[in-house]
């Protein structure tokens, strides 16, 4: 069964599913800047558009393009930047 997840009054939404690697998300993110928090670790990859990523302890934002993945740690917050409509997949581990 798909579960429905809405955030930031609808700019973020994503649909949850089981795959063979565990659970994950896929959804898209309004152009704009977002900050969230992790339960666990998870990979999310971008699928289309761009994401600049601040990840903890890190300076700068790096940018992650179609099929590029970052990794972000269990129990951390990170905030995001999109300039257009960005899709992703996120797995959690």
């Amino acid at each position: 069964m798909f579960k429905t997840n809405e955030y930031f009054d609808g700019k973020v939404k994503s649909i949850a599913f089981e795959t063979a690697e565990g659970p994950a998300t896929i959804g898209a993110m309004k152009a704009g800047e977002y900050t969230f928090g992790t339960s666990t670790v998870e990979h999310m990859t971008v699928i289309s558009g761009e994401m600049l990523v601040k990840l903890p302890g890190e300076e700068a934002f790096k940018t992650y393009k179609p099929f590029e993945t970052f990794i972000v740690p269990k129990d951390v917050k990170f905030q995001v930047k999109m300039m257009a409509d960005t899709a992703y997949r996120c797995l959690y581990r």
